[in-house]
């Protein structure tokens, strides 16, 4: 894991908050093995000077993952955020961004990660890293940068993923971004906060997959600075089935790609 080796410490004093933003459905199974992973990531963070934070979205799961990552919280500063019932990933996603923005400072970051245990935490340091690097808003933890691959993931899913980034590249262009798709980033939190004051509650639209491309795209055509780190995405880790109707999914990519080209896109660059 690369060492970070700058503080994180703000001026005045108060440490910078490393917030993670979990959806999660039915991932009984999943996280407990994900929240592992970031138990042993805490003190590679708090060597930095910085705090972790873990804002786990409950999508209306019908399994014990409420009782999973609550089972957590005497090892991980870590709150669970109910939905109740299903609303989908776009939902939970933005209950989960807008939970971070409601608690973070300005110069906190925001993570996004799958709760199926398929994106490792111990990437994060190397995300933050290119971020203050590359003078970057956000960072992709990317399958298609130097270095990233694909594990376990089945034909007709790698076809979809490598297919709809294609798509989304050839129609928009989003400068630094091979991977529309996956929903492993880090974000600052000034970007987040200046994109739902753009865009209000039309930042997130789509309620399935599709979310997180459609994010990508405003945020990237809005003038965010894009970087990626490279991702090992280790399907193979997966426990159950997956939750993606393909053929919605595919349409549903097309349908958010012709409605982003024809609106106005508000600028949020710093």
């Amino acid at each position: 894991m690369p060492r970070l080796t700058r503080s994180s410490r703000r001026p005045g004093g108060r440490l910078a908050t490393l917030w993670i933003a979990l959806p999660a459905y039915n991932e009984e199974r999943s996280l407990p093995a994900l929240l592992e992973r970031y138990v042993a990531l805490r003190p590679e963070i708090e060597r930095r000077g910085a705090a972790l934070r873990i804002l786990v979205v409950d999508d209306g799961s019908t399994d014990g993952t409420i009782a999973a990552a609550e089972a957590f919280r005497d090892r991980l500063d870590l709150e669970v955020i109910p939905h109740g019932v299903n609303r989908n990933l776009g939902a939970a996603l933005r209950t989960g961004l807008t939970g971070a923005l409601e608690r973070a400072a300005d110069d906190d970051l925001v993570a996004t990660m799958d709760a199926d245990n398929t994106h490792d935490p111990a990437l994060l340091p190397r995300m933050w890293e290119t971020l203050e690097r590359a003078d970057a808003d956000l960072v992709i933890a990317s399958r298609y940068a130097p270095g990233g691959d694909e594990v376990g993931l089945s034909p007709l899913r790698k076809v979809l993923s490598r297919g709809a980034s294609f798509l989304l590249t050839l129609v928009t262009r989003v400068p630094g971004a091979r991977d529309y798709t996956c929903g492993y980033r880090l974000y600052r939190v000034s970007l987040l906060r200046r994109a739902a004051a753009a865009w209000g509650e039309r930042l997130i639209e789509e309620a399935g997959f599709v979310c997180m491309a459609e994010l990508l795209v405003k945020l990237g055509l809005g003038g965010a600075r894009v970087a990626e780190a490279p991702l090992v995405l280790r399907y193979d880790l997966k426990e159950g089935a997956s939750k993606m109707k393909i053929m919605r999914t595919i349409s549903r990519y097309f349908a958010m790609a012709r409605r982003v080209r024809t609106r106005p896109v508000p600028r949020i660059a710093r």
